[in-house]
């Protein structure tokens, strides 16, 4: 009997992530053996370039020496420790950096593993703040079309059916408040105007409910896995401004969106303001290690700081928090950004990415072409002068995939919407490349 090839060993074992395995019958998984730079490689000698940063973490590419060293040499010297009641130095110097970098006005960093578990953090800090000055406060407002993560808070603050629907009966009950997508304005409107439209709808909202609300999350610039649906730096002002208005908490995911991708090192500097709570992850750690961290003021920290019995400490841990490999590959992430004066450097990228991507807005069934930073989306319409959708159901954006690695390029749309989130070591001429992969996969999914 013939020995079982990498595929077939998979698929006997392993449940993969946003996925219907079913569609592993027709459609190959690829068997990766190694990355370098913006390639992956498979067993048969093809290689892919990661047109999406494997999920938007590798924003340096893969297998980057500098950052391969760092983990090395950690690894060598603590791997692990519990961090209730011990410290180390690569957990407290990626915190001090993270400071120093991030807006003025954060005091504290407070460590977790995933995105999701930082949206869990923050939304748990807010709610338990909030206890601890007396107040009962229980609900949250969040955007149209949101997505915070998977885990049941996280989900319940989203606003994308895909993943929510089925989960509806255990989540709780957030108030939604329609999103300044500029995608949705009206004619003759302009992306400031309609945020400043749209503010008036969270005015609305809080003037309602503020009492009850602990907090507003919000993607700042981008709603990533919302199909990538961008908005003006107006909406981030407005709504900070609300906020303290109403005495609530500003949350700013800035999971996918921060470490540059925006073309600053965090979203909400584009509109100068500071959160109350921030959460990263993804590109903290540059695709090598799960990490992930909340951003917060001393006034949330001293409503927690009294005698280890009350109910006023934040007892939430998990057990790699704060882990000695994943803090060192982070603070080498971030000496990358220093090395290579990234955020200008990538400023040529963003230009050439605009220019590469214009001319998909005259394609037939292109409804809008839209960019912040190294992040570019193409949406693609059954009828590009009413904008009408495509069902989603019919996968149109699956023709796209397909082309894409059958010519060595790992793009992966959001149901109908094209988009490019390449590492930050892509080259002018790979992106006219991914450009014109594009345009070859439009063409076929938007065929019939």
């Amino acid at each position: 009997m013939s020995e079982k090839n990498l595929t077939e060993r998979d698929l006997a074992c392993v449940w993969h992530p946003c996925t219907q395995m079913k569609d592993h019958e027709s459609l190959p998984l690829i068997e990766v053996t190694r990355g370098e730079g913006v390639w992956l490689h498979d067993t048969q000698g093809k290689k892919y370039l990661d047109a999406v940063s494997s999920w938007w973490v590798n924003i340096f590419g893969h297998s980057h020496p500098y950052i391969a060293d760092a983990l090395s040499e950690q690894a060598h010297t603590l791997e692990h420790v519990i961090f209730a009641g011990h410290t180390h130095e690569p957990a407290v110097r990626l915190a001090e950096r993270l400071l120093a970098l991030a807006p003025a006005g954060f005091g504290k960093v407070f460590f977790a593993d995933n995105g999701s578990a930082a949206v869990e953090v923050a939304l748990k800090m807010s709610f338990h703040y909030w206890h601890n000055k007396g107040e009962t406060r229980t609900r949250f407002i969040n955007l149209s079309n949101a997505y915070h993560g998977e885990t049941l808070g996280a989900l319940s603050v989203g606003d994308v059916a895909l993943y929510k629907e089925t989960y509806a009966p255990l989540l709780l009950e957030s108030i939604v408040v329609k999103g300044p997508d500029n995608y949705e304005r009206e004619a003759g409107e302009t992306p400031v105007e309609h945020a400043r439209r749209r503010l008036q709808d969270m005015r609305q909202a809080l003037e309602a409910h503020a009492d009850d609300v602990c907090a507003v999350i919000i993607e700042p610039l981008i709603q990533c896995a919302g199909n990538m649906r961008m908005h003006d730096p107006e909406y981030l002002r407005g709504l900070r401004a609300l906020c303290d208005e109403f005495n609530v908490h500003l949350i700013a995911d800035e999971i996918a969106v921060g470490f540059g991708r925006t073309g600053s090192m965090f979203a909400c500097e584009q509109a100068d303001i500071r959160p109350d709570f921030m959460c990263l992850s993804k590109g903290l750690t540059a695709g090598w290690l799960p990490l992930a961290v909340v951003l917060t003021t001393d006034d949330v920290y001293d409503a927690f700081y009294d005698e280890y019995q009350t109910l006023r400490a934040f007892l939430h841990s998990h057990s790699y928090t704060g882990n000695p490999l994943a803090c060192a590959v982070a603070n080498a992430t971030l000496d990358l950004f220093e090395q290579y004066d990234t955020i200008r450097a990538n400023q040529k990228l963003v230009e050439r990415m605009a220019q590469a991507a214009a001319p998909l807005a005259e394609h037939p069934h292109v409804a809008d072409v839209r960019q912040t930073g190294m992040v570019v989306a193409i949406e693609m319409v059954k009828n590009k002068q009413t904008r009408e959708p495509y069902d989603w159901k019919e996968r149109r954006g699956l023709h796209v995939y397909r082309h894409g690695l059958e010519h060595g390029a790992l793009l992966r749309p959001l149901g109908n919407v094209v988009y490019w989130m390449p590492p930050y070591v892509i080259t002018e001429e790979q992106i006219d490349w991914i450009a014109q992969l594009s345009r070859e996969g439009i063409d076929l999914a938007t065929r019939n």
